[in-house]
């Protein structure tokens, strides 16, 4: 199982010159919480931050700051924690576990951006399989009770 198989492709992304208020419109317009900052670069982009929902109330408005006057890079996480498309699943959860991460770019082999894996990705998955699980249980709980009678 590879990260590509699960990660979402249609990635929200934004410079670093962008302003908060419009990250905040962003992200309410297409209902996420997660924006990657982007450099565009022979016709591609590159993930260079990330900015949350939660970097603008703890960054902005917890500290009681004006979103006019603020741009994505004033915001971003910078040290960004990234997946390649072909990387494995299982280990890609054990890094974002060990480093707290909910969401991080999937990059290509030249590390431009293809997608985004996120926690809400990982417990689809992971739903999925569980309920593929379960209906084998019951195929094969009723064939052992035809098989009794």
């Amino acid at each position: 199982m590879s990260v590509g198989q699960y990660c979402n492709r249609q990635v929200i992304t934004t410079e670093r010159t962008t302003e908060i208020r419009e990250i905040a419109r962003l992200m309410r317009h297409h209902h996420v919480g997660t924006i990657v900052v982007v450099e565009r670069r022979d016709g591609a982009e590159y993930p260079v931050g990330i900015v949350t929902d939660r970097d603008l109330v703890v960054e902005v408005l917890a500290q009681n700051l004006s979103p006019e006057a603020l741009t994505v890079s004033d915001v971003m996480s910078s040290k960004l924690l990234i997946a390649r498309e072909e990387d494995n699943f299982w280990r890609t959860l054990d890094r974002m576990s060990a480093k707290g991460v909910r969401r991080l770019p999937v990059v290509d082999e030249k590390g431009a951006l293809l997608g985004i894996l996120t926690i809400d990705d990982v417990l689809t998955a992971l739903a999925v399989g569980l309920s593929d699980v379960s209906r084998l249980v019951q195929r094969e709980i009723a064939k052992e009770v035809q098989q009794r009678q």
